[in-house]
């Protein structure tokens, strides 16, 4: 076995240039497999992480209705008695809150525009959502304020307005009639997507029951879990006490649809990508490794005169390409997690793209994540591959007799 290693690592240095063009095709293929894979998988990990937070959440508890039909009919009661039960049903570590959300409309003396009403106990809020983290200008909601509210930066250049002026919010009440009140802004919020900041504005709780007249009731609870892994055992939990025939507890794919179709679609386009770069570098191993062999025919006939196997000829050519593989994809990892390293601490930043971006519910800042699977499914795609294109060049080195190499031309 020695001597193979050492044969094959001198025939492949007889011809540096050769050796050298492969090399640099399996480094760019496994350091673009890696890198970009990482970069792919960072956009994913970023709409999940801008739906979740962008008032989702893991879990969201509804009346049953609510999620087809927002309306103020769709609401629940007892939210003191239903706080109590999810402080004893849910684990340790798990965040929740209460919230009012209806759709509404926005006046001031210049414009007006349909958005979402979203009521909220700031202290709770803060905790689970982007919201408590996002104010730019101005100042959070407090638990007293009845007449303030938090609005998107967006939606401050839309109205032509700014802190400290007053809007008028409208919306359908407990009575179906149209509520109104006015509130003065005094905080500004800047979310991942501008769609975000035209869309929801933010009161008290305690401000939006006020002006609907619906007391202490409320239209969800959002729940957010230290990781996203146990959403199925914390949902099956709560269906023991919200029972499907009134309630609706919806998990966060359920509730972004089109965000599950994407990461559906993205598992398989990255499979895709990975065999579509081998491909392109299959081509070279097979080609370069061909060469290699034509040139030493005579060579692996004088082996096999020698009293050299058949089958050890094929597996000494495998084991240089094997060899090859190895070098070329220690450099292209090495080079991917340096270029992964320094993009994680920076960014690519799109805001110059960011319309098309936000189009496609991407971040503006991107940062890589290289997960282990996608990074072990790029090295085994590499070197599985590599080695079953091999067998080609290989199984020829091997079939020629001693007279047919000598005879070789």
């Amino acid at each position: 076995m020695n001597k193979i290693l050492v044969m094959a690592w001198r025939n492949l240095w007889r011809n540096k240039r050769r050796t050298i063009v492969i090399l640099v095709a399996v480094f760019i293929g496994v350091w673009s497999m890696v890198f970009l894979g990482a970069f792919m998988r960072g956009i994913a990990t970023g709409m999940v992480r801008n739906g979740i937070s962008t008032l989702t959440g893991h879990l969201q508890i509804h009346s049953k209705g609510f999620h087809e039909d927002p309306s103020i009919d769709h609401r629940f009661h007892g939210s003191a008695r239903i706080n109590q039960e999810l402080g004893r049903m849910l684990p340790k570590g798990v965040l929740w809150t209460q919230r009012v959300r209806l759709p509404a409309v926005v006046a001031n003396a210049r414009h007006s525009g349909g958005v979402t009403l979203v009521g909220i106990d700031p202290a709770s809020e803060a905790k689970v959502s982007f919201i408590g983290r996002a104010i730019t200008t101005g100042r959070y909601l407090s638990e007293g304020d009845r007449h303030d509210i938090v609005v998107g930066k967006s939606l401050l250049e839309a109205f032509e307005t700014k802190i400290g002026h007053k809007l008028v919010v409208m919306c359908q009440s407990a009575s179906g009639e149209m509520a109104s009140r006015a509130f003065r802004i005094v905080g500004a919020y800047r979310a991942e997507l501008r769609s975000t900041e035209k869309q929801y504005v933010f009161v008290t709780k305690d401000a939006a029951q006020e002006m609907l007249g619906i007391g202490d009731d409320i239209t969800e609870i959002s729940i957010l879990l230290p990781k996203s892994k146990g959403v199925s055992q914390v949902r099956a939990s709560l269906l023991d006490y919200f029972h499907p025939g009134e309630y609706e507890v919806l998990t966060w794919k359920e509730l972004l649809p089109l965000l599950r179709a994407y990461l559906q679609i993205y598992e398989h386009f990255i499979l895709i990508w990975y065999i579509v770069v081998f491909i392109a570098m299959g081509f070279g191993i097979v080609n370069t490794t061909l060469m290699a062999v034509l040139e030493r025919i005579r060579e692996f006939g004088l082996l096999q005169a020698l009293g050299m196997r058949p089958l050890w000829v094929l597996f000494e050519v495998l084991v240089e390409s094997f060899v090859l593989l190895i070098l070329g994809s220690i450099a292209g990892n090495t080079a991917a997690f340096m270029c992964i390293s320094w993009f994680s601490k920076r960014g690519l930043d799109l805001s110059r793209f960011a319309a098309g971006a936000e189009f496609a519910g991407m971040s503006r800042i991107i940062f890589p994540d290289l997960q282990m699977r996608d990074w072990a499914l790029a090295n085994l795609v590499v070197l599985v591959l590599g080695i079953i294109v091999s067998c080609y060049p290989a199984l020829k080195a091997a079939r020629y007799t001693p007279v047919e190499a000598f005879a070789h031309v």
